[in-house]
């Protein structure tokens, strides 16, 4: 291997860009690949790179929260879209959510200017065997290099799909109906809360229960007819952490009521009284004037969606400004594939980030990405790569996914950051659920300061 020439990554989504500005800052040159500006795929909308396309959340804060921990970790590795991720965020009580727009915005011009990064408009359809590769193609791997990995590892891939909510203007609520408030209260010392809450009474939860079992959904697209895997499957598979709210409305009548629209710790101040139901909205700009539906991330027709939003009290009126929409979101068995080094076992020269891998959530694939780029630095530098320790939340998370015990299995899941992947505390073990996490966290915080310790020159 050449350490003279550039580590070629392709994709420039999270997991890509994390490890584009990664591998810069530590002096290796980048060439990274993506069929952006000139072409989207039938998901994006933008030409930016890094492009948030579901919900603008990138999940809790604070060490209580198995999300706050991985972020915690993130920032303890110096993730540069974090950074940015903190410098553009907007208010949403206690989780990280950011101005989608600003972000891309921000990132795609830390890479168009950095002098070590050149950017490649090209679909790749061949992996080099004898060149350092990272894969962060994502949920919407072309279907060239889709083939390519499949003939690399030698099966097939899986897939699963995804959806995204609706986005309205804020100035189209009606507040005489609708109210701010966080749940339990306010947070952080807010005048106000985080979030637009729209009550349901129970007679008008039932009705919009009935609507979304009835609702006519958009068919899928021609890209999404045929399964990744080349099986004759036809079975819709979802990811269960991001549901269509159609799909959790049929799961039950009180489904709803127990998740996403769960009224909890809300008082409506215009009755006084805590809702049957509620529809909550999270800001999803920093100018405050678009929000985004809370759980509601659907494949309705959009006429079915204008109708969906008459149901919901303080949204009668509402101005969509982007309908919500599902695709098929591609990814690893990583278990059959993928090394805890993020190396693909066909070909350590290639490393996989991102979604692909098998984790979901954004923080999740930034923080793959920021992982391989430190493999990848290792190996352009003729060292060996390295793992994470178990105990902290990424080094749990790529343990799970790559588990020697899940391999030739075929069941193989994506997987957000939790406490169930974390190997079990000593005992005497804590019994309620704040201890034991502040008890994982504080554990994370040391195996992760004495980690690095271990490799500080």
């Amino acid at each position: 291997m050449h350490t003279t020439l550039p580590i070629q990554i392709i994709g420039a989504g999270l997991a890509g860009s994390e490890a584009a500005l990664q591998l810069a800052h530590h002096g290796i040159p980048v060439s990274l690949y993506d069929i952006k500006p000139q072409r989207r795929s039938p998901a994006h909308h933008r030409s930016q790179f890094a492009e948030i396309v579901c919900s603008n959340s990138m999940g809790a804060l604070g060490l209580h929260n198995a999300s706050g921990l991985l972020k915690s970790e993130m920032r303890q590795l110096n993730s540069h879209l974090l950074a940015i991720a903190e410098a553009v965020s907007v208010p949403a009580g206690r989780a990280l959510a950011v101005d989608r727009e600003a972000f891309s915005d921000r990132v795609t011009a830390a890479l168009t200017s950095h002098p070590l990064i050149t950017l490649v408009e090209q679909d790749v359809a061949h992996i080099p065997e004898d060149a350092l590769t990272i894969i962060a193609t994502g949920p919407l791997t072309t279907p060239a290099l889709a083939e390519a990995l499949c003939r690399l590892m030698g099966q097939h891939q899986l897939f699963f799909f995804d959806a995204a909510s609706p986005i309205v203007t804020k100035e189209s609520i009606n507040f005489e109906r609708a109210f701010f408030q966080n749940r339990y209260g306010l947070e952080h010392g807010e005048e106000a809360g985080s979030y637009i809450n729209c009550p349901l009474n129970q007679a008008q939860y039932k009705a919009l229960v009935a609507f979304l079992n009835n609702a006519e959904k958009a068919p899928l697209k021609d890209f999404e007819q045929q399964p990744a895997d080349n099986s004759n499957a036809t079975k819709t598979a979802y990811f269960e952490s991001c549901l269509p709210v159609e799909v959790i409305a049929s799961r039950g009548e009180n489904t709803l009521c127990f998740g996403p629209m769960k009224p909890v710790g809300l008082i409506d101040p215009h009755t006084g009284e805590q809702p049957y139901a509620v529809v909550q909205l999270r800001q999803d700009n920093a100018l405050a004037t678009l929000y985004n539906l809370v759980g509601f991330q659907t494949n309705l027709k959009w006429g079915e969606q204008k109708t969906m939003m008459t149901l919901i009290p303080g949204l009668e009126q509402a101005e969509i400004v982007r309908y919500g929409v599902m695709h098929r979101n591609t990814y690893l068995p990583s278990p059959d594939v993928l090394l805890p080094t993020l190396q693909l076992k066909a070909n350590p020269n290639t490393l996989i980030a991102g979604q692909l891998t098998g984790t979901e959530g954004y923080s999740e694939s930034i923080a793959t990405g920021l992982f391989a780029a430190l493999n990848a630095v290792r190996l352009y530098q003729h060292q060996s790569a390295i793992t994470l320790p178990e105990t902290t939340m990424l080094g749990a998370l790529l343990a799970y996914i790559t588990r020697p015990e899940a391999s030739g299995k075929g069941k193989f899941q994506p997987i957000n950051a939790n406490w169930g992947i974390l190997p079990p505390l000593p005992a005497p073990r804590p019994r309620k659920k704040a201890e034991k996490a502040e008890r994982h966290a504080q554990r994370a915080v040391d195996a992760l300061q004495a980690w690095q310790a271990q490799r500080s020159p």
